[in-house]
């Protein structure tokens, strides 16, 4: 695993939003990024579990942590312009955004695959990703320095059978990073890349592989060196990458 031994100082006076909060990765880097001096924008579509990050944050970094919950296989356009302009009112700026949120969905042959579930996951994992990013990308132009983060997958860069709309939305990921990128490269300082994060032990594995033991995956807590790396100024001159958590070496990408 990637060794990054950052400063308690790394993220301060950044703001950083992070999808999926309430828990696995999300809370991970939740938790990470303000231990190391960040404010940070949970959100996510259960308001008991961002309050209970919330709780804990408050607890460790006082006045930190703020909750934004947004459901986003029900959200429209006009809630992602409250969370931007909501935002706009409280920070000078977005420093990162780490899309981490996410619908599994069956695991089921294309021939049988539902519809409903296709298109919720399509809603979720990419026309969100898309409707969030493009409501939050003026914020993140006024960072000097600003972090945009998608969440990939194994399925997302090589086709699996019986992996569906999860391993087709993937991909669709992938290229909404890799459009982005070279969109701006040259006209704003932010840095957009991906990060598959590999087999974790969350509750999302749990539902994809429920005969696995947990235990010979690593924790979401382990995998935050790479997220911090990715999150600071360490990482200015990765851009357009599509990267691997577990086997993680700046020096190679």
């Amino acid at each position: 695993m990637f060794d990054y031994q950052p400063s308690k100082d790394l993220l301060a006076g950044k703001t950083l939003l992070i999808t999926g909060a309430g828990d696995g990765i999300g809370k991970a880097a939740a938790i990470s990024f303000c231990r190391h001096g960040a404010n940070v924008i949970l959100t996510g579509r259960t308001q008991s579990k961002l309050e209970q990050v919330y709780d804990q944050l408050e607890k460790e970094c006082p006045q930190q942590a703020i909750i934004h919950p947004l459901d986003l296989l029900s959200a429209n356009e006009n809630d992602f312009q409250v969370l931007a302009t909501s935002l706009n009112e409280q920070y000078p700026c977005l420093d990162g955004l780490l899309h981490n949120a996410a619908l599994l969905g069956p695991r089921s042959p294309i021939e049988h695959y539902p519809d409903n579930d296709w298109h919720d996951l399509f809603q979720v994992n990419v026309n969100g990703a898309f409707s969030l990013t493009k409501a939050l990308l003026p914020a993140l132009t006024k960072s000097s320095s600003a972090r945009l983060l998608f969440t990939a997958s194994t399925v997302g860069r090589s086709g699996r059978a019986y992996w569906g709309a999860y391993s087709v939305t993937k991909f669709a990921v992938e290229g909404l990073m890799q459009v982005l990128a070279d969109e701006l490269a040259n006209t704003t300082s932010i840095r957009v890349n991906s990060l598959n994060p590999g087999g974790t032990r969350t509750q999302m594995r749990r539902a994809a592989f429920p005969a696995e033991d947990p235990a010979t995956k690593p924790t979401p807590e382990s995998l935050m060196p790479v997220y911090l790396y990715m999150m600071g100024p360490d990482s200015i001159n990765l851009h357009g990458q599509s990267l691997n958590v577990q086997k993680f070496n700046p020096c190679q990408e």
